[in-house]
C-alpha cells in the first residue's frame, strides 16, 4: 500500500514576494488600462507603433531571408566551382604520373603532397579551408597511401551519409552544410566531397571543408543594421504620431475643460483661438456657441427672476385687498339669511371663492419661496405613524361623504424623526385628498413602513388612474390629468409641485405608479438622517407597465 503526501507549502518570505510581484503587476496593468481608456494620444501612438512594428518585422524578415538565400547561393556556387577545379587539378597530378608497378611508396607520397598543395592553392575562402585525403574503405591495391589532413581538420563534421555518397563515385561533387567549432562558438560551414583515382593506390576520397563565418558575419551585420533601422523607424514614427495627435488632442482637451467650466456656471470661459486652421475654426465656432448659450441663459435667468419677483410682489400686494374682501365677504356670509335667496347664494359663492383665493395666494407665495431658494426647515420630533393617523382622522369625514373606506396600516414608522411636521402634513394632505378625489368610491390605503435607512408613507387609491404620459407630468405646476373632471376639494394645481419640493427639502422623494382603470399609488420616502438620500424605498413601487395590488398586499375589491 503506497501513500502520497501533499506538496509542502512555499515558505512565507517567498509567498510575500510573490504577492508583492502580483500586486505590482496588477498596478502596472491597471495603469496601462487607465491610460488606454483615457488618453487618445497613448492609444493612437500604441496602435501606430504596433502596426508599424509588425510591418517592419515582416518586411525586415523578408529582406533578411532574401539576402541570406542570395549570399548562401553565391557562396555555394563559388565553393562548388573551386572544389571541382581543385579536384581536377589533383586528379591531373596523379594522372600525369606513370602507372608502372615500379612506382614506389616515396613517389606516391610525393605526388600526394603535391596534390594537397595544389588543392590548397586552388581553394580560397576568407574564413579558411581544411582538406583531407582519405582512402576509400574496402579497396585492395598493391600500395597504400596514408590518410592526410590539414591541421585542425574537423573530421567529426564528415557524416556517414556524406561518406557513402562520396564512396559511390557518381562523378559529381557531394555537398553538405555543417556547423564548425570556433573561438566565438559554432559557425556555419560547407563540406564538399569528391573522389581521386591514384595509380597503384586505388580510390581515395577528397574532403574540403569551407568556413563560412565571414558570410555569417556579413549577414549578422545586415541583420543588425536592419534591426537598428527598424527600431529607429518605429521610434521616429511614434514621435511623429505623438506630435500629430498632440496637435489635435491638446485643443480637444482645452475644449473639454472649457465645456466643464461653462457647465459649472463659469459662462465667461472661452477657448483660445490661434491660427486659421480647422482647430481654430472649431474654437471660434465653440466660442460663438458659448456666447449664444450664455446670452440665452442670462436672458432666461433674468426672465426667471422677473417672474419670481412678479409672483412674489403680486401675491403680497393682493393680500391687502384680499383681506378687505374677506372681511366684507364674511359680513355678507354671516348675514346671508336676511337676504333674498339669490343674494344669499351669491354671498355663499363669494365666501367659497375667497377661501380658494387665499389658498391659491398661499401656494403662490410658497412656490416663490422655493424659486428664490428661501425655504428653511423647522424640524421637531415627529413620529411618522402618528402623523399619518392624524391625517386619516382629518380626512375621514370627507371620505365618508364620498363613500370611500379610508384604511391605515402602520407596520413601521413608529420611531421619532426630526421633520418639519407642517410640511409633511401638507404633503400627506395633498396625497390623501387627491386619492379621495379620484378614488371613485373604492377603498384608499395609507401605509407607513420603514427600514434601517428610510421611512416610507404610501397612499394607494383604486380609482381612474393615469396613463404613463400623464404620470410623467403629475408634478408639473397647474397641470391636471383631466381638466373637465369636477373637483370636490378645490385644489389650486400647485399641491403636488409643492409636495415634491417639501420632500426634496427633507432629502427625500416622491415616487408614483399609476395605470388607467387600476388607480394610482404615491410613496413619500424620507431618509432617517437628513444628510443621507435613501437609495431605495421601504415601500418599493413596480414599473408602470406592471399591475400593483397595493402596499398592504390586499387585492382590489370585487
Amino acid at each position: 500500500m503506497s501513500s502520497s503526501s501533499a506538496p509542502a507549502p512555499a515558505p512565507a518570505p517567498f509567498r510575500r514576494v510573490r504577492r508583492r510581484v502580483r500586486t505590482w503587476l496588477r498596478r502596472i496593468w491597471r495603469g496601462i488600462a487607465y491610460l488606454w481608456r483615457r488618453s487618445l494620444m497613448v492609444r493612437s501612438a500604441a496602435i501606430t507603433v504596433a502596426t508599424t512594428g509588425l510591418a517592419v518585422a515582416v518586411i525586415g524578415t523578408a529582406v533578411m531571408v532574401s539576402i541570406s538565400n542570395n549570399v548562401y547561393a553565391q557562396r555555394r556556387d563559388q565553393i562548388e566551382a573551386e572544389s571541382a577545379r581543385a579536384t581536377i587539378v589533383a586528379q591531373n597530378i596523379f594522372d600525369a604520373a606513370t602507372a608502372a608497378e615500379d612506382n614506389n611508396q616515396t613517389e606516391l607520397e610525393s605526388l600526394q603532397s603535391e596534390a594537397q598543395n595544389a588543392i590548397l592553392s586552388n581553394t580560397t575562402s576568407p574564413g579558411g579551408t581544411s582538406i583531407a585525403i582519405e582512402r576509400t574503405p574496402g579497396a585492395r591495391t598493391p600500395q597504400i597511401l596514408q590518410n592526410v589532413a590539414s591541421t585542425g581538420f574537423p573530421d567529426s563534421v564528415i557524416t556517414d551519409d556524406l561518406r557513402k555518397r562520396v564512396a559511390a563515385d557518381t562523378g559529381e561533387l557531394s555537398l553538405q552544410p555543417v556547423r564548425l567549432e570556433g573561438p566565438d562558438g559554432r559557425g556555419p560551414g560547407l563540406a564538399v566531397g569528391s573522389t581521386l583515382q591514384i595509380p597503384s593506390a586505388g580510390q581515395y576520397e577528397l574532403y574540403i571543408v569551407y568556413d563560412l563565418s565571414d558570410a555569417q558575419q556579413t549577414l549578422d551585420f545586415v541583420s543588425q543594421t536592419l534591426s537598428i533601422g527598424g527600431v529607429a523607424l518605429i521610434v521616429l514614427i511614434a514621435l511623429v504620431t505623438s506630435l500629430v495627435v498632440r496637435l489635435v488632442v491638446v485643443p480637444i482637451r482645452g475644449a473639454a475643460e472649457t465645456s466643464r467650466k461653462i457647465a459649472a456656471g463659469r459662462l465667461d470661459e472661452r477657448i483660445p483661438v490661434r491660427g486659421e486652421d480647422d482647430i481654430a475654426t472649431l474654437a471660434r465656432s465653440f466660442n460663438d456657441m458659448a456666447d449664444a448659450v450664455s446670452r440665452q441663459i442670462t436672458q432666461l435667468a433674468e426672465l426667471s427672476r422677473v417672474q419670481q419677483r412678479f409672483v412674489s410682489d403680486v401675491s403680497h400686494e393682493l393680500r391687502t385687498p384680499l383681506t378687505t374682501i374677506r372681511l366684507a365677504g364674511d359680513l355678507l356670509f354671516d348675514a346671508r339669511h336676511a337676504f333674498e335667496p339669490s343674494v344669499a347664494r351669491s354671498a355663499e359663492l363669494l365666501h367659497a371663492q375667497v377661501d380658494r383665493f387665499e389658498l391659491l395666494l398661499a401656494d403662490l407665495l410658497e412656490i416663490s419661496r422655493y424659486d428664490a431658494q428661501a425655504v428653511e426647515l423647522e424640524t421637531e420630533p415627529v413620529v411618522p405613524a402618528a402623523l399619518a393617523a392624524d391625517i386619516v382622522e382629518e380626512f375621514r369625514p370627507l371620505a365618508d361623504r364620498a363613500g370611500i373606506e379610508l384604511r391605515l396600516a402602520t407596520p413601521g414608522g413608529h420611531t421619532t424623526m426630526q421633520l418639519d411636521a407642517r410640511r409633511i402634513r401638507r404633503v400627506l394632505r395633498n396625497l390623501v385628498g387627491n386619492a379621495i378625489e379620484h378614488g371613485d368610491g373604492r377603498p384608499v390605503d395609507l401605509v407607513v413602513d420603514s427600514d434601517s435607512r428610510s421611512v416610507a408613507i404610501a397612499v394607494r387609491d383604486r380609482g381612474v388612474g393615469m396613463p404613463a404620459e400623464d404620470t410623467a407630468r403629475v408634478f408639473d405646476r397647474f397641470w391636471r390629468a383631466d381638466p373637465s373632471r369636477k373637483r370636490t376639494i378645490g385644489g389650486t394645481g400647485l399641491g403636488l409641485a409643492i409636495s415634491l419640493g417639501d420632500a426634496q427639502l427633507h432629502g427625500g422623494r416622491i415616487d408614483v405608479w399609476s395605470r388607467p382603470g387600476e388607480g394610482s399609488a404615491f410613496v413619500l420616502t424620507l431618509p432617517r438622517r437628513s444628510s443621507e438620500t435613501p437609495p431605495t424605498s421601504a415601500i418599493p413601487l413596480p414599473a408602470l407597465d406592471e399591475s400593483y395590488a397595493g402596499p398592504t398586499g390586499t387585492e382590489d375589491p370585487a
